[in-house]
């Protein structure tokens, strides 16, 4: 089958220059980091692109790597796992809390109180110091990229080894001062294992160079899933199933999802089949290689 998508390339690619990593002049670092950032807000102000699903694969990545950092086994497929099938009650364990976090606090806007939900056993006093710059040490203060930094150091100080929190409050950090709405996790995929033992201008210009390398990932990403998500919409009409829409919605906000999670299908069997339906037509995968519990995703 061919798609219109398919013979253009939907977002503008960044230039390469930003994305040099031959100096390692601070100036000339910062000034690379601002470029992407610039290129990285006007691309995702694109219609076509579906932020919601980009968000949330963005999180996975990001939850991946602080689990890597935390020592733990889990990758991606785990990860998945950790929260496909998880039910009310049920405990998702310590990756899986790790991805929840993500998830919970890519999906609302940034606030304090939404971060409080994504890192519960946070205080929501804490967060606002560390965010507000009410910390004596002015942890809030600065340009975007200078504050994001120093809220990172401000936390670590506090929570050694606390990646998860440390790293999603410096993306947030970012995104509000930004003026973004939502967190994307650029320093949580861009820094370095070794970055992390950093601190002040050397954490600064770690996070700039992380910046720059992130923004370009982040667009390829982009760019794929406007792509894909161009495919969903232009079959879906053809769908004739009851609920598909709802159903179509979901797979456009989700990085996977269980046939089971498909309520407006109303059956487990109209489920599946609608599943393999979309599998057939090209626009969907099957995640996890497995004949039973099966995920799905664009």
């Amino acid at each position: 089958m061919t798609y219109a998508a398919d013979s253009f390339d939907i977002l503008p690619r960044i230039p390469s220059w930003v994305i040099s990593k031959h100096s390692k002049i601070p100036e000339d670092v910062a000034f690379m980091s601002g470029a992407a950032l610039s290129h990285l807000h006007l691309v995702l102000a694109m219609p076509a692109i579906p932020q919601d699903l980009l968000r949330a694969r963005l999180a996975l990545k990001a939850a991946e790597v602080c689990v890597t950092h935390s020592g733990r086994p889990e990758r991606t497929a785990e990860l998945r796992d950790a929260v496909g099938f998880l039910q009310p009650g049920d405990s998702p364990g310590p990756a899986g809390e790790i991805i929840l976090s993500w998830h919970r606090a890519v999906e609302r806007p940034v606030t304090v109180k939404g971060l409080h939900r994504a890192l519960r056993h946070v205080e929501t006093d804490q967060i606002a110091t560390w965010l507000d710059g009410c910390d004596p040490r002015g942890a809030g203060q600065g340009c975007p990229v200078a504050r994001a930094a120093a809220v990172f150091q401000a936390v670590i100080e506090e929570r050694p080894r606390d990646y998860t929190v440390s790293l999603l409050l410096a993306d947030a950090a970012l995104a509000q001062a930004l003026g973004w709405n939502h967190i994307l996790p650029l320093l949580a995929l861009g820094l370095k294992r070794a970055d992390l033992q950093k601190s002040g201008e050397e954490l600064r210009l770690a996070c700039h160079q992380a910046i720059s390398s992130t923004a370009a990932r982040v667009t390829r990403e982009a760019s794929d899933l406007a792509r894909r998500a161009a495919r969903v919409k232009e079959v879906a009409p053809k769908l004739r199933a009851k609920g598909a829409d709802e159903a179509v919605a979901l797979f456009l906000s989700r990085d996977a999802v269980a046939p089971t999670a498909l309520a407006s299908l109303r059956s487990d069997r109209a489920a599946r089949r609608f599943c393999d339906r979309l599998v057939e037509l090209g626009v969907i995968h099957e995640l996890t290689g497995r004949d039973t519990f099966r995920l799905y995703g664009i």
